[in-house]
């Protein structure tokens, strides 16, 4: 029975785990297990949770809610709600080890200062900026003394009840403008970083193994905010992050392509199919990738504060900002990729 079960593995293509792994590293997959499907099925789960009180003999409890969540529907632009005790969860150290995820500084950051983090790639599912800004696993507030960071996301996340208590929970806030304006204002809070995912859901679209591919050169709406707060703009980059799925071919033309572009045009997501490994075997499925990523945050680029920047001011700025970037991924790339001379990063 057992030849004819491995003769059929074979021939199918399926690398299943070995039997005999340590406790540590199955309690890092459970981790993985937990965290992408909190990724893909949260959202909706929680939507139907709502509803489901909503019709249930506890309806006065889903309109309290219900009535407190509108009362409370912008404090994703106020700065959110962090708490914690979320972000401290064992379940992030397990995550994190799962990859593993490393944070690394180049510089010292003040912490009488907020600051604009830059971060590329997207990835498929931002596995390192969210290990590394959205949790306590990776000691930010140690790496960076009197600091904080808030991960950012699309306002309509905050719109999804219960799943958005989560969100807050682990200091994220919206994408809008005045949503980052709160945050960098120094008159308000001092220590503050703002960890934005430059390239957004369209670049989820160009992640593939080993290649490289950001969204920067029509982005320029960060430039703004940040000459607006006169915020230092960080580059931060997370090598590793594109290898950890392997996403279906999607050139330009391809009907998969179009079909990607056009929910992510109506939503503002996009649909990715994250193909990684099972929870037993190797070869297929939606787990991520045991493969590193390690977020290295860059020296930041003084920024002159202007209330009413041109576009010539942000023109040079953002520039300026580009070839920052490229120095960092060119500087770092041979410690943390394999191939490394055969890896550029193109920026679309």
């Amino acid at each position: 029975m057992f030849i004819i079960f491995r003769n059929l593995s074979v021939a199918l293509g399926i690398e299943w785990a070995p039997i005999n792994v340590p406790i540590s590293r199955r309690l890092q997959t459970l981790a993985a297990t937990g965290w992408i499907c909190l990724v893909l099925f949260s959202e909706a789960v929680a939507i139907l949770l709502f509803i489901k009180i909503i019709y249930s003999s506890y309806w006065y409890l889903g309109l309290l809610y219900g009535v407190w969540m509108l009362n409370d529907i912008d404090i994703c632009h106020k700065g959110g709600r962090t708490i914690q005790w979320v972000r401290n969860w064992a379940w992030w150290r397990y995550y994190r080890d799962y990859f593993p995820i490393k944070l690394v500084k180049t510089v010292d950051l003040e912490p009488n200062r907020n600051y604009l983090f830059a971060c590329f790639p997207h990835g498929v599912v931002c596995s390192g900026a969210f290990g590394a800004f959205a949790t306590n696993a990776l000691d930010f507030h140690k790496v960076f003394p009197g600091l904080s960071c808030h991960m950012i996301t699309l306002a309509g996340h905050f719109l999804v009840p219960i799943f958005r208590e989560l969100l807050l929970a682990f200091g994220t806030c919206s994408s809008s403008r005045e949503s980052l304006e709160y945050l960098l204002d120094v008159k308000r809070s001092q220590g503050t970083c703002v960890c934005l995912i430059v390239g957004g859901a369209a670049e989820a679209l160009d992640s593939h193994p080993g290649e490289y591919k950001v969204i920067l050169t029509r982005r320029k709406g960060f430039i703004r905010v940040a000459m607006k707060s006169g915020a230092p703009i960080v580059p931060v980059f997370s090598f590793g992050e594109t290898d950890v799925f392997r996403p279906p071919h999607n050139p330009q033309d391809s009907f998969l392509r179009k079909f990607q572009e056009k929910v992510r045009q109506v939503t503002g997501i996009s649909p990715m199919f994250p193909i990684g490994r099972g929870l037993f075997q190797y070869s297929f499925g939606v787990l991520p990738l045991r493969s590193p990523i390690t977020t290295v945050v860059g020296a930041p680029l003084e920024v002159e504060k202007n209330l009413d920047p041109t576009d010539e001011d942000i023109n040079a700025l953002h520039a300026e900002f580009t070839k920052r970037l490229i120095d960092l991924f060119e500087t770092e790339k041979p410690k943390y990729l394999k191939n490394h001379e055969k890896i550029s990063l193109i920026i679309t």
